[in-house]
């Protein structure tokens, strides 16, 4: 049997916080903490080891950024799916360079919160529809400024891999990336983890980064 994906809920809203506690619970997650303020879902955290952390960005002691930060230092490998009520474009911005997997609003159906989690602990970047637009539009102005003689320091990619890393750039699922090339979805789940190794990257925000800069999307 599969061990439940370990999730911390982390809002200063305690009903909030409840109710998705016990969505997460009911649809098979093993919800292993969860925190009203940002500093103490970091030591939580250190000690509960989620695999997943679903995150408010407005946090009463410190910021979601903040916590993001905190996480990636005492969590290697933690997968952070904000769940916020704004969809401002800085907040959003803000958020996924600090190494968010995802961004889900608030608004979102019970079902399309579920599935972001599932896809978030399946390495997927997920973003409420119309916010993967912008970040990737971001990244495409961060581009023109990219470092000078990148090419020469491009570690080499195999076709198949530049082919993934392409269709990870635009936004798609292992399973849609999967179905577009027809093939399975572990072998596309190798693809992105042997690009990830050969360019020293820890995560698919950072992979789509990569790829923008260096103008293969």
């Amino acid at each position: 049997m599969t061990a439940a994906i370990r999730v911390m809920v982390v809002d200063d809203h305690p009903m909030w916080r409840d109710g998705v506690s016990r969505d997460l619970a009911a649809a098979g997650y093993d919800v292993v903490a969860t925190s009203g303020e940002g500093k103490q879902a970091v030591r939580i955290a250190a000690a509960a080891r989620p695999d997943v952390v679903i995150l408010d960005l407005q946090l009463p002691d410190v910021s979601g950024v903040e916590v993001i930060n905190g996480l990636q230092s005492e969590v290697p490998g933690v997968r952070v799916l904000m769940l916020s009520a704004s969809g401002e474009q800085q907040d959003v911005l803000d958020a996924m360079k600090a190494g968010a997997t995802g961004y889900l609003l608030k608004s979102a159906a019970q079902a399309e919160f579920l599935d972001a989690v599932s896809r978030t602990a399946a390495g997927d970047t997920v973003f409420t529809p119309g916010l993967a637009g912008l970040v990737l539009g971001e990244f495409r102005r961060l581009a023109v400024t990219g470092p000078a003689g990148a090419d020469e320091a491009t570690p080499k990619l195999t076709e198949r891999e530049t082919e993934v890393l392409r269709l990870v750039a635009k936004g798609l699922s292992y399973k849609q990336i999967a179905e577009r090339l027809v093939l399975s979805h572990r072998t596309v789940q190798n693809h992105v983890q042997n690009t990830l190794g050969k360019l020293q990257l820890h995560n698919r925000v950072e992979l789509t980064r990569y790829a923008l800069e260096n103008g293969l999307d």
